[in-house]
């Protein structure tokens, strides 16, 4: 592929109105543009934060093909993957009922931090890009949102119910003095799919930052004004240029899903314990073992855990996930093997569950793959997704990443997220 970059000069506005120059650049495009499937439409489009620096995120979205897009601090912008094709940047999604998302947006991820200022370069960027994709797709003012505000999680041990909150990504582009930067006049006033009841609000602080009417004032850094000159943008009350890797400490009345959210398991977030030892999430079994005192280090920028939930010993599987136990899209993986569908467990059988058992929430089955049934032919959009899993016959659950993709067996079920 010609790697390039282009400058485009855009005139907009009813005077014709000479605007920022928007330089785009194509040197991080991804390699998994051609596997990908073409949307059939474009209904959001979904704006990132990257939690980690320019070279970092630049190289994950490209590796993964998580971005259509992104705006670097001096408002560069990459193209990531074709953006008439799908990229898995929401994760576990939904609005107005919708689930994932990802096939029907683009998705923008912005080079800086869910609670730090954004530079004056930026805003003018993403505010071309924006406009551009919404006169290119009819995408209302409204339907351009925060990451934070479409995502949602699945039932665990901290939350009994779906919830809105898993995600903070981005927040701040829902409040009206962000929006009005972006030059974007329309925006949500509550969360539709809490009013119906489809999820729980499992955080208010960030609910009232999204839908109060001085939602910025919430947020903890200042906006720019967008007559400086090109300079950083007023940062936060602590260090203007932030490691890469997040450290925060647990402290009385806290989980680890408040501190880490959906990389509290993940191998990136690292637990320091108040007697010195250490431990990554995804080797934590004993989640009361996150006592107040523990440091927590999270890494790998927005990256998320595994979906899959691993059932302690003692623990009933409704402790675990909560009104999703026995749903008809929840699985359990024996440890002996075989799979069983929640919703065909009698409560005998749910609460003989033995330990270790693996268990996916929110997921739909697919297959089983033959010679003339492809996993891209079982579930297009989803098949190489980095939170798909593969069931070969006779082996354990296996993540997307670790399958050998030219040689899958016959029989191999998929199991991909709804």
């Amino acid at each position: 592929m010609i790697r390039f970059a282009a400058t485009l000069l855009l005139i907009l506005g009813m005077g014709g109105q000479l605007l920022a120059a928007l330089t785009f650049s194509n040197a991080y495009a991804s390699p998994r543009n051609r596997e990908r499937a073409r949307r059939t439409s474009t209904q959001y489009i979904i704006l990132h934060t990257t939690e980690a620096e320019a070279n970092s995120s630049l190289n994950k979205l490209s590796r993964n093909g998580e971005a259509h897009y992104c705006v670097d601090r001096n408002g560069k912008v990459y193209r990531i993957v074709d953006r008439s094709r799908v990229a898995y940047h929401c994760g576990t999604s939904m609005w107005m009922g919708r689930r994932n998302l990802d096939e029907v947006s683009i998705g923008i991820e912005v080079v800086g931090y869910h609670d730090r200022a954004l530079t004056v370069a930026q805003y003018r960027a993403l505010k071309e890009l924006v406009h551009t994709l919404q006169k290119t797709y009819d995408v209302k003012d409204a339907n351009v949102m925060p990451h934070a505000q479409v995502a949602y999680g699945n039932p665990n041990r901290w939350h009994r119910s779906r919830h809105r909150g898993r995600k903070r990504c981005g927040m701040g582009y829902a409040t009206p003095g962000v929006r009005k930067l972006l030059g974007l006049s329309e925006r949500w006033l509550s969360d539709p799919d809490v009013k119906a009841r489809r999820l729980v609000n499992g955080d208010a602080e960030l609910a009232l930052i999204l839908y109060s009417p001085k939602g910025e004032r919430l947020l903890p850094y200042r906006l720019p004004s967008m007559t400086a000159e090109e300079k950083p943008a007023v940062g936060p009350r602590r260090d203007a240029v932030p490691p890469s890797t997040r450290v925060a400490v647990v402290k009385k009345g806290q989980s680890a899903w408040d501190i880490a959210r959906d990389a509290y398991n993940a191998p990136s977030t690292v637990y320091i314990f108040p007697d010195g030892s250490r431990q990554a999430g995804d080797k934590v079994r004993n989640w009361a073992t996150i006592l107040p005192g523990t440091q927590v280090l999270i890494g790998d920028g927005d990256a998320e855990g595994s979906p899959v939930q691993i059932l302690p010993k003692g623990m009933h599987p409704t402790a675990l996930v909560g009104d999703a136990a026995q749903a008809a899209d929840t699985w359990y993986f024996r440890p002996t093997g075989g799979v069983i569908q929640g919703s065909a467990l009698s409560d005998k059988a749910l609460a003989a569950m033995p330990p270790e058992t693996k268990v996916l929430v929110g997921y739909s089955r697919g297959g089983p793959v033959r010679s003339n049934r492809l996993p891209s032919q079982i579930c297009p959009s989803q098949w190489d997704s980095g939170d798909t899993f593969y069931l070969p016959p006779g082996k354990s659950l296996t993540p997307f990443r670790d399958m050998d993709m030219r040689r899958v067996p016959p029989g191999t079920e998929i199991f991909y997220r709804n």
